[in-house]
């Protein structure tokens, strides 16, 4: 009776909203994310008045927050927070609604994330700028040395991964090369142009190592799933999406001297204890959805998982007939971050979703029953992992 109880009650994905994503102009970043939430609860079937809990990423820019339950005119929430964990945010959301469903502390979660960084006529680099922000302390140092960005900050990590393991540049390029043929079957997302070896290594530098093609998108929208219980999901409209697994890690060591910066991240301790929570190994992973903000931060989280040596994530990708839609590793099965829309965590996460449901068109993968989802935030400093099925 008690196994019964429990398998009754374990956590499931129902519902999966998205927002029209990408160069989507004229709404704020809430509007998005009330959007996204309703979309959601009618994609599982059910009405805003089933959910007990609402649980909000707060994104870069704080934006959306709990604000957003009388956005909705949500009553009487029995959970109800604003989480911040950057990237790796979303899988810390479905984690938390997944305890909260198991022990009965809600029944209906929905978890969000919106964002609007893009405004019309101004660049995507413009998007997250900080240059009307006064710094002072470590932070003004810091800024004093021109590594304030993410984008300058991540190729400091790539840069190290490459002098201690002898990456390369054309190697990082496969996994944008890889990521764009999975987006070319994507109808979603922002970039379908295939691209080669060669359109990337001549793409412009935007911080060295990093080519344009190296860098994620900028983009507009929200998603929002919805968490609940299997026995609660056997009424409702969508298949399941079990959540078999989960962990999260947060080294603390970003920018200290003498640690090992760029070259292992908190991923190496979320992956083998999410997948040791679900009872599975990486050999028995079916499709893999990796947090892409650069090419580098794929390879080292797929070095950091296990899915191959640590060093040898170049080599691994650049071998012809690993990644890609006819690789032997099932990878950002929609182009990612890279080439599809850029949702932080969200991301990976929803095109989890639409794997495990089946329902992810011509990029639909026959084995899907257990899948992996990264996330990673703070200059490889959180990171969060989901093994998620069908």
């Amino acid at each position: 009776m008690k196994q019964r109880s429990r398998a009754a009650r374990s956590a499931v994905i129902a519902g999966l909203g998205m927002t029209e994503l990408g160069k989507v102009y004229g709404k704020s970043s809430s509007q998005f994310a009330a959007e996204a939430v309703r979309l959601a609860v009618a994609d599982a079937g059910l009405r805003l008045s089933d959910v007990d809990g609402l649980l909000v990423s707060a994104g870069v820019t704080n934006d959306v927050g709990l604000g957003l339950q009388v956005d909705l005119n949500l009553r009487d929430l029995e959970l109800l927070s604003q989480m911040q964990a950057f990237g790796s945010t979303a899988g810390a959301m479905v984690q938390v609604a997944s305890m909260a469903v198991q022990a009965g502390m809600a029944e209906v979660v929905v978890c969000v994330f919106a964002d609007a960084p893009l405004e019309e006529g101004m660049g995507a680099g413009h998007a997250y700028s900080d240059g009307h922000r006064t710094h002072s302390g470590w932070a003004g140092l810091q800024r004093s040395t021109g590594a304030v960005t993410p984008n300058v900050l991540y190729s400091l990590a790539a840069r190290r991964h490459m002098l201690e393991y002898g990456t390369t540049s054309e190697q990082l390029g496969a996994i944008a090369v890889a990521q764009r043929e999975w987006a070319v079957l994507n109808p979603l997302a922002q970039m379908r142009l295939p691209i080669t070896i060669e359109d990337h290594q001549h793409s412009r530098i935007v911080s060295a190592p990093f080519h344009l093609f190296d860098c994620c998108l900028v983009s507009n929208g929200g998603i929002a799933v919805v968490v609940t219980t299997a026995e609660r999901a056997r009424d409702l409209k969508q298949p399941p999406v079990h959540v078999l697994g989960w962990a999260q890690s947060h080294p603390g060591t970003r920018l200290r001297r003498n640690d090992d910066f760029g070259l292992m991240t908190g991923a190496a301790q979320s992956g083998p204890a999410a997948m040791a929570m679900a009872g599975v190994t990486t050999d028995d992973i079916d499709i893999v959805e990796i947090y892409d903000c650069y090419t580098y931060t794929a390879l080292v989280t797929l070095e950091d998982y296990g899915f191959c040596g640590k060093g040898e994530g170049g080599p691994f990708v650049s071998t012809p007939g690993n990644i890609g839609p006819d690789g032997k590793l099932k990878m950002n099965t929609g182009g990612g971050q890279l080439s599809s829309y850029y949702m932080w965590g969200m991301t990976p996460l929803s095109e989890a979703i639409l794997q495990a449901r089946g329902q992810a068109g011509a990029r639909q993968q026959e084995k899907r029953e257990l899948i992996l989802v990264s996330g990673n935030g703070g200059i490889l400093d959180h990171h969060s992992t989901l093994i998620v099925g069908s």
